[in-house]
């Protein structure tokens, strides 16, 4: 697979990663089998996709077990990200940012991962209660400890931003502008797809005026743009999806033309007498966005991670890019 570097050219990873969310958290749960996801991982590791993104809130606690139980057997060949400064709790979620707390929970994670050091450790959101800097230095700090090895911030989110009228991203960017100040920022990872372009505005070139990698999040718009879902079918009352408004039966009826649009792409490829598949498509225009971009679908099944990590091979012409731009924009809320 082609390789990409992400922020310091030390940091080198396969141009596709996994996102190991869905594995334990967030999705269908009847449908999460350890075992399956096990050789999930194993598949990425072995088709060249080596970024591994987690996260300690993910179960919670149970992805980062899962994520390493692999890096046991084959830590050398994975490039590890996982997150810090979020608590699930019953019925929430709260951030905690403090610095006691950082170093606490980054010893966990390692305890978890099974491993000595992490390759990309986020901020997941910072707290409103504790300055910005100050949970980023104790960041830092863990650098300098040997425990991390380089810095990541994930966007803030994006409601009140819409609310104000501001950019989607001009939170994250102010945020991303003041840790600099601390502690360079490798990554930043953020909604990126089809159907959700937002980054593109501000957020992407910020990072490519400073060298910062940008790992792209959802970039299948939550199994959407793969082609498998079917309107009305429903979720499971688990899954994000039962409660998100661009997965009403309405909502994904009225966004099908997106799909349409992909899957006519992926056949004019497939004449060369490749299968290609609507989410290669989908994830290959992520790739061309820029060298320093890394989609990381999600996936729990050997099955996908393998059609996944096939995107890395699929260029798209000038011609591919320009029909999707000209696709209809997503209807309905994304909040």
């Amino acid at each position: 697979m082609e390789r990409r570097t992400i922020g310091a050219a030390t940091l080198d990873v396969g141009a596709i990663g996994l996102g190991c969310m869905p594995m334990n958290w967030a999705y269908t749960g009847s449908r999460q089998r350890g075992e399956e996801s096990l050789r999930a991982v194993h598949a990425a590791l072995d088709r060249g996709s080596t970024l591994l993104d987690t996260a300690d809130m993910y179960g919670p606690f149970t992805n980062e077990l899962l994520v390493g139980r692999v890096l046991k057997e084959r830590r050398s060949e994975a490039f590890v990200s996982t997150k810090v400064g979020l608590l699930v709790g019953e019925q929430h979620i709260v951030a905690n940012g403090r610095p006691g707390y950082v170093r606490r929970a980054c010893d966990a994670s390692l305890r978890r991962l099974q491993t000595d050091v992490i390759d990309l450790y986020q901020l997941h959101r910072a707290d409103p209660e504790i300055p910005v800097e100050e949970t980023w230095g104790a960041m830092a700090d863990l650098v300098s400890a040997g425990k991390v090895r380089s810095l990541g911030l994930c966007a803030v989110g994006a409601r009140s931003a819409r609310r104000s009228g501001a950019r989607l991203h001009d939170g994250t960017i102010r945020q991303l502008e003041r840790v600099q100040q601390v502690f360079p920022v490798s990554a930043v990872e953020a909604e990126l797809s089809v159907w959700s372009t937002e980054a593109l505005d501000a957020l992407l070139p910020w990072c490519a005026a400073r060298g910062v990698g940008f790992l792209a999040a959802m970039p299948l718009g939550n199994g959407f743009l793969t082609g498998t879902l079917t309107p009305g079918e429903g979720f499971e009352p688990d899954d994000l999806r039962a409660r998100h408004p661009r997965f009403t039966a309405e909502m994904m009826a009225a966004n099908q033309p997106i799909v349409v649009g992909l899957r006519r792409i992926a056949r004019r490829h497939g004449l060369l007498g490749n299968t290609v598949t609507p989410a290669q498509v989908a994830l290959a225009w992520v790739l061309a966005q820029g060298r320093h971009v890394v989609p990381v679908p999600g996936a729990k099944r050997e099955r996908w991670v393998t059609e996944n990590a096939g995107a890395a091979g699929l260029q798209l012409t000038a011609e591919d890019l320009a029909e999707v731009a000209a696709l209809p924009g997503a209807q309905g809320s994304w909040d």
